[in-house]
């Protein structure tokens, strides 16, 4: 009943099953037909017009009536998780209610950024004792002492406590007896210091650590260096990181994933990496590297993403083309991010035998329409970033047999009317971001033959009304941003009213009014809408939001 109780388990529940008469499925039966009311149209249904099963009305009706109820434990297990579940999701979870789960077994306890939570609610959470298989608790207000109590939870596999920053290094010295964890979680824990990762050094079974944001952490690497089971570690954005760290990783052979923006690697530290021959996700972006350290991240042969963006990769010597020669080795390779740094047509030369890319990010780099000709093989290619770049409409020409391609970035290009109509054969697209300033009304016919469009941004300011008609029939749109075009009208809403699977609609700096509004009424899936610069008043828009679009999360301006 629900993916989180029907998933196989290493560890059995041989201790829950044993308890006295609770979990008969005939008593449950029972106790769930008298819960259900005989009519009662008013039941919430989450998912509008599909038929509920009678689990999910029970469920919903005890949400209802949740005063009623001060204890669940006599529920099979399956119920009472699934009630827990129903509860956080409606938001009907507080102190009182939180008590009646008592001793309950439930096996996941998801209350990551649910307010008030604290170290009286881990007292419930650790009477369900060896059950307990995984637990998040981000952005709560959990101390050291709430941390202590789940050592009645030895069975636990998976630990979140990203932002909780009242949990210091002593806190973490009460994790040490879990020694069944495999996946751990710290994110931007500021108290958490080199010191502290000594509790670490027992989590033999440690498969996932996140350390990220976690800025005094330098010097505590070593404490990890026996988790020979270790496959996924991030440290991004852990500034204090640097050379000196890496060798306490060097000997971890089971890493496939390593997370390393923003720390301050050199191609020094890079060269210590050498054994570990299984990565294949590596990021490395924003570290202060040079083309060298290509030569050892070409002895990957598993690699499959590597993120070198804003790096100080440069292909202006002859020793840095030999270098990055080197890539053509990584065959496995499908995600390749070199934005931001001095790569130019040449470098692309060195890429065409990649022929394994599915994403290929060259953002503000200095290539051009030459450049694009060696990216003609890369059949497999879904995603192409080539933002603020030398590109323009006759390169596109080199694409135009990229038959899989379904996302393109062109914002900030020389790319006119006619080079858009070059990618009209493309009509696996899905996503597509246009600097307007150059692309007319007149080019937008071509945006006709994209069916399949979720995401088309056509920012800058060339598009009006009579454009908007092109794309009043993409039905499938999903994000539609449309700002700083400062001719279009109310029009343009009415033209976009049929488009009702928009999640997500910006048209500010336009001359949009109150009086347009209403042309948004049946957007019922609209979650984010900005309109900023516009004639409209945060009362109308307000008065929109509650009347007609019951998703609406995001209004600007509010």
């Amino acid at each position: 009943m629900g993916g989180a109780c029907s998933r196989k388990r290493d560890l059995l529940d041989e201790v829950a099953l044993r308890r006295s008469g609770r979990y008969y499925k005939s008593s449950s039966a029972k106790w769930l037909l008298l819960t259900l009311p005989r009519c009662n149209t008013n039941v919430s249904v989450r998912e509008q017009g599909k038929c509920p099963s009678l689990m999910d009305l029970c469920v919903a009706k005890v949400r209802e009536d949740i005063k009623n109820y001060s204890s669940f434990s006599v529920l099979p297990r399956d119920i009472s998780q699934l009630i827990f579940n129903e509860l956080v999701a409606s938001h009907c979870l507080n102190d009182v209610s939180l008590e009646a789960f008592q001793d309950c077994a439930l096996q996941d306890i998801w209350i990551g950024e649910y307010p008030g939570v604290k170290d009286g609610w881990i007292r419930i959470v650790s009477s369900q004792g060896e059950s307990l298989l995984s637990l998040d608790i981000s952005c709560s207000d959990v101390t050291d002492t709430g941390l202590s109590l789940l050592k009645k939870c030895p069975n636990v596999q998976s630990l979140k406590c990203n932002y909780c920053d009242q949990i210091s290094d002593y806190g973490l010295g009460h994790l040490s007896g879990l020694s069944n964890l495999t996946s751990l979680s710290f994110k931007r824990s500021n108290v958490i210091t080199a010191d502290g990762m000594r509790a670490f050094t027992n989590l033999v079974n440690l498969v996932n650590l996140d350390l990220e944001r976690c800025l005094k952490i330098h010097g505590g690497l070593v404490h990890l260096k026996d988790l020979k089971k270790l496959e996924s570690l991030n440290i991004k954005y852990c500034n204090c990181i640097t050379d000196a760290d890496i060798g306490s990783i060097s000997g971890l052979t089971n890493l496939k994933e390593l997370q390393m923006s923003c720390c301050k690697i050199t191609d020094a530290g890079i060269t210590q990496l050498k054994g570990l021959s299984k990565l294949a996700h590596l990021n490395l972006e924003g570290c202060p590297l040079t083309a060298a350290c290509l030569k050892v991240i070409s002895g990957f042969p598993s690699l499959m993403f590597l993120n070198l963006s804003r790096c100080s990769i440069s292909d202006d010597g002859s020793e840095n083309f030999s270098a990055l020669q080197k890539l053509k080795v990584l065959q496995k390779l499908k995600v390749l991010n070199l934005g931001f740094n001095s790569i130019s047509d040449a470098c692309l030369v060195h890429l065409k035998d990649l022929i394994n890319l599915e994403s290929l990010n060259f953002d503000s780099c200095s290539i051009g329409n030459e450049g694009l000709l060696n990216l003609k093989g890369l059949l497999k290619l879904k995603s192409l970033e080539l933002s603020d770049t030398g590109v323009g409409s006759n390169g596109l020409s080199h694409l135009s047999g990229l038959s899989n391609l379904e996302s393109i970035n062109l914002s900030f290009t020389s790319v006119t009317d006619g080079g858009l109509r070059k990618l009209s054969g493309l009509t696996s697209i899905k996503s597509l971001n246009l600097d307007s300033r150059l692309i007319t009304d007149a080019g937008l016919a071509t945006i006709t033959s994209f069916k399949k469009l979720q995401s088309l941004e056509l920012c800058g300011g060339s598009i009006t009304d009579a454009g908007v008609k092109n794309i009043k029939d993409l039905k499938s749109l999903k994000q539609l941003n449309l700002s700083q075009n400062s001719h279009l009208t109310d029009k343009t809403l009415e033209l976009i009213s049929g488009l009702t699977g928009l999640t997500s609609l910006n048209v500010s700096n336009s001359r949009i009014t109150n009086a347009g509004l209403r042309h948004l009424k049946p957007l019922k899936n609209l979650r984010l809408l900005t309109l900023e610069s516009c004639k409209v008043t945060a009362n109308e828009m307000k008065k929109l939001q509650l009347s007609a679009l019951p998703n609406l999360l995001s209004v600007r301006p509010e």
